[in-house]
Protein backbone atom coordinates (compact mmCIF):
# COMPACT_ATOMS: atom_id res chain seq x y z
CA UNK A 1 0.00 0.00 0.00
CA UNK A 2 1.03 3.73 -0.87
CA UNK A 3 1.29 6.50 1.90
CA UNK A 4 -1.44 8.53 2.96
CA UNK A 5 -1.58 12.27 3.37
CA UNK A 6 -4.10 14.75 4.68
CA UNK A 7 -3.72 18.11 2.53
CA UNK A 8 -4.74 21.39 4.27
CA UNK A 9 -4.60 24.83 2.17
CA UNK A 10 -4.98 22.30 -0.90
CA UNK A 11 -6.21 24.58 -3.66
CA UNK A 12 -6.14 23.13 -7.05
CA UNK A 13 -4.59 20.23 -5.94
CA UNK A 14 -1.13 21.00 -6.86
CA UNK A 15 0.82 19.21 -4.02
CA UNK A 16 -1.74 15.67 -4.57
CA UNK A 17 -0.37 16.08 -8.46
CA UNK A 18 2.99 16.60 -7.23
CA UNK A 19 2.95 13.31 -4.25
CA UNK A 20 1.92 11.71 -7.58
CA UNK A 21 0.05 8.26 -7.98
CA UNK A 22 2.01 6.38 -5.18
CA UNK A 23 0.16 8.68 -2.24
CA UNK A 24 -3.46 8.18 -1.61
CA UNK A 25 -5.07 11.32 -0.44
CA UNK A 26 -7.46 10.07 2.82
CA UNK A 27 -8.45 14.41 3.30
CA UNK A 28 -7.90 17.54 1.73
CA UNK A 29 -9.22 20.91 2.62
CA UNK A 30 -9.50 24.61 0.72
CA UNK A 31 -12.18 26.91 2.05
CA UNK A 32 -12.07 29.01 -1.13
CA UNK A 33 -14.85 28.22 -3.29
CA UNK A 34 -13.14 29.20 -6.65
CA UNK A 35 -10.17 26.84 -5.59
CA UNK A 36 -12.23 23.96 -4.44
CA UNK A 37 -14.44 24.08 -7.89
CA UNK A 38 -10.76 23.63 -9.52
CA UNK A 39 -9.81 20.94 -7.01
CA UNK A 40 -13.02 18.60 -7.57
CA UNK A 41 -13.13 19.11 -11.69
CA UNK A 42 -9.41 17.33 -11.63
CA UNK A 43 -9.72 14.92 -8.73
CA UNK A 44 -13.33 12.56 -9.65
CA UNK A 45 -12.66 10.80 -5.90
CA UNK A 46 -12.78 13.98 -4.46
CA UNK A 47 -16.60 13.88 -3.35
CA UNK A 48 -15.49 11.24 -0.87
CA UNK A 49 -12.27 13.68 1.17
CA UNK A 50 -12.39 16.74 0.10
CA UNK A 51 -13.82 19.20 2.08
CA UNK A 52 -14.75 23.00 1.92
CA UNK A 53 -14.82 23.91 5.39
CA UNK A 54 -12.26 26.68 7.12
CA UNK A 55 -9.65 24.81 8.77
CA UNK A 56 -10.70 26.62 12.32
CA UNK A 57 -14.51 24.31 11.81
CA UNK A 58 -12.21 21.45 11.73
CA UNK A 59 -11.44 18.72 14.43
CA UNK A 60 -9.62 15.72 14.58
CA UNK A 61 -12.78 12.91 14.36
CA UNK A 62 -12.79 14.88 10.86
CA UNK A 63 -9.41 13.66 9.76
CA UNK A 64 -9.84 10.21 9.00
CA UNK A 65 -6.01 8.06 9.13
CA UNK A 66 -3.54 6.91 10.18
CA UNK A 67 -2.18 9.00 7.59
CA UNK A 68 1.67 9.24 6.69
CA UNK A 69 2.09 12.84 5.99
CA UNK A 70 0.11 15.97 6.69
CA UNK A 71 0.83 18.73 4.32
CA UNK A 72 -0.09 22.56 4.49
CA UNK A 73 0.33 25.32 1.90
CA UNK A 74 -0.88 27.87 4.59
CA UNK A 75 -1.94 31.29 3.04
CA UNK A 76 1.42 33.06 2.36
CA UNK A 77 -0.23 36.89 1.88
CA UNK A 78 0.78 37.68 5.59
CA UNK A 79 4.29 36.45 4.99
CA UNK A 80 5.53 37.65 1.42
CA UNK A 81 7.65 40.60 0.77
CA UNK A 82 4.92 41.67 -1.25
CA UNK A 83 2.60 41.90 1.45
CA UNK A 84 1.89 43.64 4.24
CA UNK A 85 4.16 41.33 6.28
CA UNK A 86 2.33 40.94 9.83
CA UNK A 87 3.39 37.45 10.30
CA UNK A 88 1.29 34.43 11.85
CA UNK A 89 -0.45 37.55 14.06
CA UNK A 90 -1.81 38.40 10.27
CA UNK A 91 -5.63 36.84 9.62
CA UNK A 92 -4.61 34.47 7.01
CA UNK A 93 -1.44 33.49 7.66
CA UNK A 94 -2.93 32.64 11.62
CA UNK A 95 -4.91 29.62 9.33
CA UNK A 96 -1.21 28.00 10.16
CA UNK A 97 -2.59 27.27 13.83
CA UNK A 98 -5.62 26.56 12.54
CA UNK A 99 -3.76 23.12 11.02
CA UNK A 100 -1.38 22.95 14.08
CA UNK A 101 -4.20 22.69 16.37
CA UNK A 102 -5.89 19.97 14.34
CA UNK A 103 -2.02 18.05 14.54
CA UNK A 104 -2.16 19.03 17.92
CA UNK A 105 -5.10 17.10 18.72
CA UNK A 106 -4.50 14.01 16.20
CA UNK A 107 -1.26 13.70 18.62
CA UNK A 108 -3.32 13.88 21.93
CA UNK A 109 -5.74 10.83 19.82
CA UNK A 110 -2.21 8.75 19.26
CA UNK A 111 -2.23 8.95 14.72
CA UNK A 112 -0.22 12.05 14.48
CA UNK A 113 1.23 11.59 11.45
CA UNK A 114 4.81 10.98 11.08
CA UNK A 115 5.85 13.88 8.64
CA UNK A 116 4.67 17.24 8.79
CA UNK A 117 5.74 19.47 5.60
CA UNK A 118 4.79 23.41 5.32
CA UNK A 119 4.98 25.24 2.84
CA UNK A 120 5.24 29.21 2.51
CA UNK A 121 6.97 32.08 0.68
CA UNK A 122 10.82 32.25 1.60
CA UNK A 123 9.75 35.59 3.76
CA UNK A 124 8.31 33.53 6.32
CA UNK A 125 11.92 33.23 7.60
CA UNK A 126 11.99 36.58 8.51
CA UNK A 127 8.68 37.88 8.87
CA UNK A 128 8.39 39.92 12.52
CA UNK A 129 12.51 39.58 13.00
CA UNK A 130 12.54 35.67 12.65
CA UNK A 131 9.84 35.09 15.52
CA UNK A 132 7.31 33.55 13.46
CA UNK A 133 9.76 31.11 12.17
CA UNK A 134 10.92 30.38 15.38
CA UNK A 135 7.53 30.02 16.49
CA UNK A 136 6.32 27.13 14.22
CA UNK A 137 9.51 25.40 14.88
CA UNK A 138 8.79 25.46 18.47
CA UNK A 139 5.36 24.16 17.75
CA UNK A 140 6.69 21.21 15.71
CA UNK A 141 9.75 20.40 18.22
CA UNK A 142 7.40 20.63 21.27
CA UNK A 143 5.65 17.71 19.88
CA UNK A 144 8.67 15.91 19.53
CA UNK A 145 9.32 16.55 15.38
CA UNK A 146 12.47 16.98 14.26
CA UNK A 147 12.55 19.95 12.37
CA UNK A 148 14.48 21.50 9.27
CA UNK A 149 13.76 24.10 6.07
CA UNK A 150 15.07 23.90 2.83
CA UNK A 151 14.66 26.67 -0.01
CA UNK A 152 13.56 25.68 -3.23
CA UNK A 153 13.47 27.51 -6.57
CA UNK A 154 10.54 26.36 -9.13
CA UNK A 155 13.46 27.52 -11.81
CA UNK A 156 14.92 24.37 -11.18
CA UNK A 157 12.40 22.72 -12.70
CA UNK A 158 10.38 25.02 -15.07
CA UNK A 159 11.15 28.40 -16.39
CA UNK A 160 9.91 30.32 -13.96
CA UNK A 161 11.78 32.06 -10.57
CA UNK A 162 9.67 30.63 -7.98
CA UNK A 163 11.77 30.79 -4.73
CA UNK A 164 9.92 28.83 -2.04
CA UNK A 165 9.97 27.46 1.76
CA UNK A 166 9.62 24.02 3.01
CA UNK A 167 9.65 23.16 6.49
CA UNK A 168 10.12 19.93 6.97
CA UNK A 169 9.38 18.14 10.62
CA UNK A 170 9.82 14.12 11.08
CA UNK A 171 9.25 12.34 13.82
CA UNK A 172 11.78 9.47 14.03
CA UNK A 173 15.93 9.17 12.90
CA UNK A 174 16.78 10.19 9.63
CA UNK A 175 19.42 8.53 7.43
CA UNK A 176 22.47 10.12 8.14
CA UNK A 177 22.49 10.77 4.28
CA UNK A 178 19.41 13.16 4.77
CA UNK A 179 20.88 15.34 7.35
CA UNK A 180 23.99 17.23 7.42
CA UNK A 181 22.78 20.38 4.85
CA UNK A 182 23.64 21.54 1.37
CA UNK A 183 22.80 23.40 -1.60
CA UNK A 184 19.40 24.09 -0.23
CA UNK A 185 19.69 25.08 3.25
CA UNK A 186 20.70 28.64 1.91
CA UNK A 187 22.25 31.47 3.55
CA UNK A 188 18.80 32.57 4.73
CA UNK A 189 17.83 29.36 5.94
CA UNK A 190 21.32 29.39 8.24
CA UNK A 191 20.73 32.63 9.62
CA UNK A 192 16.91 31.68 10.63
CA UNK A 193 18.04 28.08 11.98
CA UNK A 194 21.47 30.16 14.06
CA UNK A 195 18.14 32.41 15.65
CA UNK A 196 16.69 29.17 17.25
CA UNK A 197 16.75 28.57 20.67
CA UNK A 198 15.90 25.96 23.08
CA UNK A 199 13.91 23.36 22.15
CA UNK A 200 13.57 24.36 18.18
CA UNK A 201 17.15 24.40 18.09
CA UNK A 202 17.47 21.41 19.22
CA UNK A 203 15.27 19.79 17.27
CA UNK A 204 16.89 21.15 13.74
CA UNK A 205 18.12 19.09 11.27
CA UNK A 206 19.54 20.39 7.97
CA UNK A 207 18.09 18.39 5.14
CA UNK A 208 20.37 17.54 2.54
CA UNK A 209 17.61 15.79 -0.52
CA UNK A 210 19.87 14.80 -3.65
CA UNK A 211 19.68 18.41 -6.07
CA UNK A 212 17.15 18.14 -9.34
CA UNK A 213 18.46 16.61 -12.86
CA UNK A 214 18.27 20.12 -14.00
CA UNK A 215 15.53 22.37 -16.30
CA UNK A 216 15.86 22.13 -19.66
CA UNK A 217 12.60 24.19 -20.92
CA UNK A 218 12.94 27.66 -21.42
CA UNK A 219 9.81 30.67 -21.23
CA UNK A 220 8.96 30.69 -25.20
CA UNK A 221 9.30 26.64 -25.06
CA UNK A 222 5.75 26.90 -22.78
CA UNK A 223 4.14 29.28 -24.54
CA UNK A 224 1.47 29.45 -27.17
CA UNK A 225 1.83 30.24 -30.91
CA UNK A 226 1.90 33.92 -31.82
CA UNK A 227 -0.99 33.35 -34.00
CA UNK A 228 -3.12 31.57 -31.66
CA UNK A 229 -2.99 34.35 -28.50
CA UNK A 230 -4.13 38.44 -28.30
CA UNK A 231 -1.75 40.80 -28.28
CA UNK A 232 -1.34 44.53 -27.59
CA UNK A 233 -2.23 47.32 -29.76
CA UNK A 234 0.86 49.27 -30.86
CA UNK A 235 -0.21 52.09 -28.85
CA UNK A 236 0.17 50.09 -25.50
CA UNK A 237 3.58 48.32 -26.22
CA UNK A 238 4.67 51.47 -26.70
CA UNK A 239 3.71 53.06 -23.18
CA UNK A 240 4.50 49.86 -21.59
CA UNK A 241 8.13 50.19 -23.17
CA UNK A 242 8.41 54.23 -21.92
CA UNK A 243 7.70 52.81 -18.70
CA UNK A 244 11.09 50.95 -18.65
CA UNK A 245 13.84 52.36 -16.52
CA UNK A 246 16.84 53.93 -18.54
CA UNK A 247 18.66 50.79 -17.93
CA UNK A 248 15.91 48.63 -18.86
CA UNK A 249 14.99 50.83 -21.85
CA UNK A 250 18.97 50.71 -23.34
CA UNK A 251 18.77 46.66 -22.71
CA UNK A 252 15.77 46.74 -24.88
CA UNK A 253 17.29 48.86 -27.53
CA UNK A 254 20.22 46.39 -27.85
CA UNK A 255 18.57 42.95 -28.34
CA UNK A 256 16.41 45.45 -31.39
CA UNK A 257 19.51 45.94 -32.70
CA UNK A 258 21.14 42.46 -32.30
CA UNK A 259 18.53 41.46 -34.49
CA UNK A 260 16.60 37.81 -34.02
CA UNK A 261 13.91 37.16 -32.09
CA UNK A 262 14.67 37.46 -27.84
CA UNK A 263 11.08 36.50 -25.59
CA UNK A 264 11.25 37.64 -22.32
CA UNK A 265 8.47 38.37 -19.37
CA UNK A 266 7.68 41.44 -17.81
CA UNK A 267 5.54 43.19 -15.18
CA UNK A 268 4.45 46.50 -14.01
CA UNK A 269 5.60 47.46 -10.65
CA UNK A 270 5.40 50.19 -8.50
CA UNK A 271 8.86 51.41 -7.23
CA UNK A 272 10.18 54.76 -5.37
CA UNK A 273 12.56 56.70 -7.04
CA UNK A 274 13.14 59.78 -5.98
CA UNK A 275 11.05 60.22 -2.85
CA UNK A 276 8.30 59.47 -5.45
CA UNK A 277 6.23 56.61 -6.50
CA UNK A 278 6.83 55.40 -10.27
CA UNK A 279 5.10 53.06 -12.18
CA UNK A 280 8.14 50.87 -14.28
CA UNK A 281 8.00 47.84 -16.51
CA UNK A 282 10.29 45.56 -16.09
CA UNK A 283 11.59 43.07 -18.09
CA UNK A 284 13.94 40.00 -17.70
CA UNK A 285 15.38 38.14 -20.98
CA UNK A 286 17.29 34.95 -19.01
CA UNK A 287 14.32 32.44 -20.54
CA UNK A 288 12.56 32.37 -17.05
CA UNK A 289 9.20 34.13 -16.11
CA UNK A 290 8.49 36.12 -13.46
CA UNK A 291 6.67 34.80 -10.14
CA UNK A 292 3.19 34.13 -10.84
CA UNK A 293 0.97 35.70 -8.45
CA UNK A 294 -2.50 35.54 -8.06
CA UNK A 295 -4.69 38.51 -9.40
CA UNK A 296 -4.91 40.10 -6.01
CA UNK A 297 -0.90 40.21 -5.46
CA UNK A 298 1.33 42.31 -4.89
CA UNK A 299 2.47 43.09 -8.75
CA UNK A 300 0.44 43.33 -12.01
CA UNK A 301 -0.58 40.65 -13.54
CA UNK A 302 2.69 39.03 -16.12
CA UNK A 303 2.82 40.09 -19.37
CA UNK A 304 5.00 38.68 -22.59
CA UNK A 305 7.19 40.80 -24.42
CA UNK A 306 8.76 39.60 -27.90
CA UNK A 307 11.56 41.47 -29.65
CA UNK A 308 11.95 40.05 -33.74
CA UNK A 309 13.98 41.51 -35.50
CA UNK A 310 13.87 44.94 -34.47
CA UNK A 311 9.97 45.04 -34.00
CA UNK A 312 8.60 44.60 -29.92
CA UNK A 313 5.22 43.47 -29.27
CA UNK A 314 3.70 42.70 -25.91
CA UNK A 315 0.81 40.40 -24.56
CA UNK A 316 -0.91 39.04 -21.55
CA UNK A 317 0.87 35.70 -20.18
CA UNK A 318 -2.43 33.21 -20.71
CA UNK A 319 -3.49 30.74 -18.23
CA UNK A 320 -2.61 28.00 -19.95
CA UNK A 321 0.74 28.94 -20.10
CA UNK A 322 0.77 29.98 -16.59
CA UNK A 323 -0.29 26.82 -15.55
CA UNK A 324 2.98 25.19 -17.65
CA UNK A 325 5.03 26.85 -15.75
CA UNK A 326 3.90 25.76 -12.76
CA UNK A 327 4.07 22.00 -13.98
CA UNK A 328 0.73 21.10 -14.20
CA UNK A 329 -0.16 18.61 -16.97
CA UNK A 330 -2.31 19.80 -20.15
CA UNK A 331 -5.00 18.35 -19.14
CA UNK A 332 -5.17 20.19 -15.66
CA UNK A 333 -8.86 21.50 -16.27
CA UNK A 334 -8.89 25.01 -15.24
CA UNK A 335 -11.63 27.58 -14.18
CA UNK A 336 -13.20 29.21 -17.51
CA UNK A 337 -12.61 32.68 -16.15
CA UNK A 338 -8.97 34.53 -16.79
CA UNK A 339 -8.91 35.38 -13.41
CA UNK A 340 -10.26 32.66 -11.77
CA UNK A 341 -7.63 30.29 -13.64
CA UNK A 342 -5.06 33.39 -12.46
CA UNK A 343 -5.99 33.00 -8.89
CA UNK A 344 -5.75 28.76 -8.44
CA UNK A 345 -2.81 28.74 -10.92
CA UNK A 346 -0.72 31.55 -8.86
CA UNK A 347 -1.56 30.61 -5.55
CA UNK A 348 -0.56 27.12 -5.75
CA UNK A 349 3.06 24.83 -5.74
CA UNK A 350 5.31 24.13 -8.45
CA UNK A 351 3.99 20.47 -8.94
CA UNK A 352 7.69 19.01 -10.00
CA UNK A 353 8.62 20.63 -7.19
CA UNK A 354 6.49 18.68 -5.12
CA UNK A 355 8.05 15.80 -7.21
CA UNK A 356 11.55 15.93 -6.60
CA UNK A 357 11.19 16.86 -2.68
CA UNK A 358 8.77 13.68 -2.30
CA UNK A 359 11.28 11.57 -4.20
CA UNK A 360 14.57 12.85 -2.68
CA UNK A 361 13.58 13.33 1.34
CA UNK A 362 9.86 12.48 1.80
CA UNK A 363 9.60 8.78 0.99
CA UNK A 364 13.22 8.03 2.26
CA UNK A 365 12.09 9.36 5.39
CA UNK A 366 8.83 7.40 6.08
CA UNK A 367 11.21 4.43 4.37
CA UNK A 368 13.41 4.57 7.41
CA UNK A 369 10.89 4.50 9.55
CA UNK A 370 9.84 1.10 10.95
CA UNK A 371 7.63 -1.19 8.73
CA UNK A 372 4.94 -1.31 11.25
CA UNK A 373 4.29 2.38 10.59
CA UNK A 374 4.34 2.77 7.23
Amino acid sequence: MGSRFLEFFAGGGMARLGLGPGWSCLFANDFDPVKGAAYRANFPDAGAHFSGEDVWKLSAPDLPGPADLAWASSPCQDFSLAGVRAGLSGGRSSAFFGFWRLMESLDDAGRAPPLIVVENVVGLLTSRGGADFAALCGALAGRGYRVGALESDAADFTPQSRPRLFVVAFRGKPPAHLSGGGAFVTPAVGRARDQLEGAARAAWTDWSPQAPAGRNTRLEDLLEPDDQVPWNPPDLTRRLVAMMSPVQAARLEALKAAGGRHVGAFFRRTRREDGQSVQRAEARFDGLAGCLRTPRGGSSRQSVIIVEDGAVRTRLLAPREAARLMGLPEAYVLPRGVSAALHVVGDGVCVPTVRWLADTLLEPLLEALPSSRV
